[in-house]
């Protein structure tokens, strides 16, 4: 409603409603994210199937971990993550060798995960574990010989080394071929995080606390 007359002839006001209404329009705000709720982690670990805890090694150090199993068969990390001479279960595996992450090598791994076949292979995400659980055989040996160290630190020297770690399994060894394998550790990097889910994410909480292990069976 323009130029309407308030006041009389000699006090004439004008009231334009409409640029009134533009002017003190309310701006339109958007919703705030809200945060995870903080039961979440436990929800994303709960969903994970704990497959292996126990300490990874390299040179003097030891890094508490847990294993969650991510793809493939559970069973081959079982039968595989133990003793060569015993078959017993084992808490600790050490990282002897590296494999730079170069896209043949990648490739490699990949072609080795399709031959295996959905029995052949398992991928789990591994996280930093309790410091203190030295309950499993062989842990306490390898806290009081090595330097406990947090996850992380292992991590970032891999991305350093722009390599995955490499272990033989079952650890000593094994003459049956059939029972035999290799694990490789990927630190965070663009081959690693095509096998992430918004649960694992949820679990690693950040890219300098995780590992995504790869355990393929057969002979290297």
């Amino acid at each position: 409603m323009r130029g309407f007359p308030l006041g009389g002839p000699d006090r004439r006001l004008r009231v334009d409603f409409a640029d009134t209404e533009h002017r003190y329009q309310q701006p339109y705000l958007q919703p705030l994210p809200l945060p995870p709720p903080a039961h979440y982690e436990l929800v994303a670990e709960a969903a994970l199937c704990l497959a292996w805890q126990g300490m990874l090694l390299l040179k003097n150090s030891n890094f508490p971990s847990n294993m969650h199993l991510l793809q493939g068969d559970l069973g081959v990390a079982s039968s595989l993550l133990v003793e060569g001479a015993t078959g017993g279960k084992v808490a600790q595996l050490k990282i002897t060798q590296r494999l730079r992450l170069d896209q043949p090598k990648l490739d490699e791994v990949n072609r080795r995960i399709k031959v295996a076949g959905p029995n052949g292979y398992a991928i789990l995400l591994a996280v930093p574990g309790a410091s203190d659980n030295r309950s499993a055989a062989g842990a306490s040996e390898a806290a009081t010989t090595s330097t406990q160290r947090p996850l992380r630190n292992l991590v970032s020297y891999l991305k350093q080394k722009q390599a995955a770690g490499v272990i033989s399994l079952p650890v000593g060894g094994n003459k049956d071929k059939e029972n035999s394998g290799v694990l490789h550790a990927f630190p965070p990097c663009d081959f690693s995080q095509q096998f992430l889910d918004s649960t694992a994410k949820a679990l690693a909480k950040s890219e300098d606390d995780y590992l995504v292990m790869i355990i393929v069976r057969g002979a290297s």
